[in-house]
C-alpha cells in the first residue's frame, strides 16, 4: 500500500451557512422544526431569508466543517462538494482555501443562469443556543462521480462522508464510486449519519451500504443510532452496529459520547463549556477530532476525548467553524 499523503479526504454537501438569531415566536410563526432540519426549494429559502433578521454568511456543510476542523488541528484535509459558478460558490471555495483545505471541484457552469445555485442553510439561533437548520442543498446535490478526482481519494488515509448528501441519486451514485475507490487504495472509509431526519427516507440503504461493508468507521447521536437499528436501549444498539461496522461512535450531546471498536467498550462525559451559544457544527468537529486523533495514531479514548474538546470549542460561539487555537487546545 502506498502512503498516504493526506490525513482525510470529505465529501459532502458545498453549503454557505446564513445565521441569524431569532425568538421563539418567529419559529412557531413559520413553522420550523426546532432544533432539526429541514429541506427548501430555492424559492421557499427566498422567502425565509427576506423574513431573517441580520445574518452573518460563512461557508458551512457538515463534512466541510469538519475537514475545516481537520486542518486546525493540523491535520492535511481535501474536500470534494459540488458548487456552482456564482457569488456563494466563490465564498464556498475562497474559505476553504483560506483555511489549508484542499478544495478543487470544478463548478457548475452559468449557462443561461437556470441551473441550481450553491447550497444555502438558513440557521435560526433561538436563545438557548439550539439551531434550527433550513437548507436548500442547490447545487451541492448535483455532484456526480465524473466529478470525482480519483488520485485524491486513494490520496487519504480515511475517506469521510456524510449522510445529508447520501439521499440523492446523484451524489449517493458519486459517494459509492469513492468507497470503492478508497477501498481499492486499502483506505479506511469512515461514515456520519448527519441528521435523524435524513434516516427516515434512507434506512434501506444506509443498511445496505453498511451490510455491503461500505464503512469501516460509523458516527451517529443516540437518535440516528436507535432509528437505524429499531432499538431503545444505547448498550443494544451499539452492539447490533458494532456487529457490522469496525468502529462505532455515538454521541449523546452533553451526556458525552461512546465508542466500541474490536470489543472494546469506551464511553466519555462531554468536555466543559461556559456557556452555549449555539449548537451549530458540534457533530461536525466531534467528527473532526476524532478522526484527526485516528489519523495520528491515538488511543480510542483520546480519539473520543479530542472530539469532545473540538465540540465543546465549537458550541461556545457561533458558526461552526472554529475561532481559538484548537491545535493548542487538543494538543495532539
Amino acid at each position: 500500500m502506498t502512503q498516504a499523503s493526506l490525513d482525510i479526504v470529505a465529501m459532502g454537501d458545498a453549503i454557505v451557512d446564513v445565521i441569524a438569531d431569532c425568538d421563539e415566536d418567529f419559529i412557531r410563526a413559520h413553522n420550523l422544526p426546532k432544533g432539526s432540519m429541514q429541506l427548501l426549494t430555492p424559492s421557499e429559502a427566498d422567502e425565509l431569508y427576506a423574513a431573517m433578521g441580520m445574518a452573518r454568511e460563512m461557508s458551512g456543510g457538515s463534512a466541510a466543517n469538519s475537514m475545516a476542523g481537520v486542518a486546525a488541528m493540523g491535520g492535511r484535509a481535501a474536500f470534494i462538494g459540488q458548487i456552482a459558478e456564482d457569488q456563494l460558490g466563490m465564498i464556498f471555495e475562497h474559505d476553504m482555501h483560506a483555511l489549508g483545505v484542499s478544495f478543487d471541484t470544478p463548478p457548475l457552469p452559468k449557462g443561461d443562469g437556470s441551473g441550481p445555485p450553491t447550497g444555502r442553510c438558513l440557521i435560526l439561533v433561538t436563545p438557548d443556543g439550539q439551531r434550527t437548520m433550513n437548507t436548500c442543498p442547490g447545487a451541492s446535490h448535483e455532484l456526480e462521480a465524473t466529478a470525482l478526482d480519483r488520485d485524491l481519494i486513494a490520496s487519504g488515509s480515511i475517506l469521510f462522508l456524510e449522510g445529508y448528501l447520501f439521499g440523492p441519486e446523484k451524489p449517493r451514485a458519486a459517494m459509492m464510486e469513492a468507497i470503492k475507490v478508497a477501498h481499492a487504495a486499502n483506505r479506511r472509509v469512515a461514515f456520519t449519519l448527519s441528521e435523524s431526519v435524513c434516516i427516515a427516507g434512507r434506512k434501506e440503504s444506509f443498511s445496505e451500504m453498511i451490510e455491503s461493508g461500505g464503512v469501516d468507521l460509523l458516527f451517529c447521536n443516540e437518535d440516528e443510532a436507535f432509528q437505524l437499528t429499531g432499538r431503545t436501549d444505547l448498550k443494544h444498539a451499539l452492539t447490533d452496529l458494532s456487529i457490522k461496522v469496525a468502529t462505532v461512535v455515538v454521541t449523546s450531546g452533553p451526556e458525552g459520547a461512546a465508542a466500541i471498536e474490536n470489543g472494546e467498550r469506551i464511553a466519555i462525559p462531554a468536555a466543559p463549556v461556559n456557556e452555549v451559544v449555539d449548537t451549530t457544527g458540534a457533530g461536525d468537529l466531534f467528527a473532526a477530532g476524532f478522526l484527526t486523533a485516528r489519523c495520528k495514531g491515538a488511543t480510542l479514548e483520546r480519539c473520543l476525548w479530542t472530539g469532545a474538546i473540538a465540540a465543546a470549542e465549537i458550541i461556545q460561539h457561533y458558526g461552526a467553524r472554529p475561532v481559538t487555537d484548537l491545535k493548542s487546545l487538543v494538543k495532539l
